[in-house]
């Protein structure tokens, strides 16, 4: 009995570590990138049901697109979206005069087929052209505007910040603005094409790409706010401006920096509404090795992407030491005085931790509002329930309206 007993418990033993072995396995499995087919499936299928990165995309370019994309080499991938897109280009310019709306509409596909060509960052020189391209086809669009978008030029530090600033239309007086901030791989463009829904409650926008993004001229790092802040300088600059009545809206990446600039400019902002902003834990190395890396509600590079914003950082033992710097904690930032904030989230989010959520609701000296999907992922999003557009018409849309129309303080 003692010998089948010992042998009984040596074969749990083997059981129990080949199921441990299988788990660590999976996990390792489950943090991988995905291969081109797996990326290709998944973006064929983003496309179908309108999930980010692939809102407003037609399945059928994207299946195109894949036709001439078999490897993951970043040119191969730009190159058979802009073939795509430079269809698309070439027919709206012909048709500007003969047909503007069907020009306009072509504009704006080839965009997104251009933007997603350099998706999510233009790391390589087929990609940075997508991304110029992208650039040319939104302002081609932005022609079309009315009321028109100017392109402002912020003088900073010997270079320029680049932003887009649409008014409303017949204001009498200086009117409301928001100030937009772009996440790791959206763009000003984006919010550009989302925030025109505020102009018909007489509130103005300034769409700007955050530190290491688009056209920004400084990476991320400890004192990157200081870029917004001359932002802030600008808007308060025009005329045509309500100094006193701006706010800020970021997402995701720019959830960070307006949650920031929600305690340092506190005295200049009215509120900023943030969508899963990252706080203390998303910077800490824990949350870089075990949710970033392979993130899958990421489509692909999540930290490579990442990687690619942050000031003199180039491996991931670098990544791993400099991100905990900017957390909002370790700065001594979180639980001074804050501006009103709304804040958005999800439960399910992967790629911010919902505990940076209710630790940033736990703090400050003013009481915050907060829209937190328990059945969402980043940015509160939830496939055909809430997605992208939606939260942003009946969530984002009516506070600003409200943060912005109350009676200064």
């Amino acid at each position: 009995m003692k010998i089948r007993s010992q042998f009984c418990s040596a074969s749990l033993l083997l059981v129990l570590l080949a199921f441990i072995s299988a788990g660590a396995s999976a996990q390792k499995e489950e943090r991988r990138e995905r291969t081109i087919d797996e990326v290709r499936v998944e973006a064929i299928h983003r496309a179908e049901v309108g999930q980010y990165p692939l809102i407003g995309l037609d399945p059928g370019d994207v299946k195109e697109a894949f036709e001439n994309i078999r490897t993951s080499d970043k040119d191969e991938w730009a190159a058979g979206f802009m073939r795509v897109a430079d269809r698309y280009f070439n027919e709206a310019k012909s048709l500007e005069k003969s047909d503007p709306a069907k020009a306009n509409a072509d504009y704006i596909r080839a965009w997104r087929l251009y933007s997603f060509g350099r998706w999510p960052i233009p790391a390589s020189p087929g990609k940075q052209r997508s991304y110029e391209k992208a650039l040319e086809a939104f302002l081609a669009h932005a022609r079309f505007f009315d009321p028109p978008l100017e392109v402002v030029h912020i003088p900073f530090e010997g270079k320029e910040i680049i932003g887009y600033l649409r008014l409303p239309k017949n204001a009498k007086g200086p009117v409301p603005l928001v100030i937009a901030v772009n996440g790791l791989d959206s763009r000003k463009e984006d919010l550009t094409e989302s925030f025109g829904a505020i102009l018909p409650f007489g509130i103005g926008y300034l769409a700007v790409d955050g530190p290491g993004t688009g056209q920004n001229p400084i990476k991320v790092s400890e004192t990157a706010d200081r870029m917004l802040s001359r932002v802030i300088d600008y808007a308060q600059s025009r005329p045509e401006v309500d100094k006193n009545r701006i706010a800020m809206h970021g997402v995701s990446w720019g959830a960070y920096w307006a949650t920031k600039m929600a305690i340092l400019e506190r005295a200049r902002l009215r509120g900023c509404s943030a969508q899963s902003p990252p706080v203390d834990k998303f910077f800490q190395k824990d949350f870089l090795m075990n949710s970033l890396l392979g993130n899958r509600e990421y489509l692909f590079d999540q930290v490579p992407a990442l990687m690619n914003i942050l000031e003199g950082v180039h491996t991931l033992d670098e990544m791993a030491e400099f991100l905990p710097k900017i957390s909002l904690v370790k700065q001594g930032l979180l639980g001074k005085p804050m501006a009103p904030m709304l804040i958005i989230a999800g439960v399910l989010d992967t790629q911010v931790p919902i505990d940076d959520e209710y630790l940033l609701l736990s703090k400050g000296d003013v009481p915050k509002e907060a829209w937190i999907n328990p059945r969402g992922g980043h940015l509160g999003r939830q496939i055909g329930v809430w997605p992208d557009p939606l939260i942003f018409k009946q969530v984002i849309i009516p506070w600003l309206v409200k943060t912005l129309e109350a009676p200064a303080n």
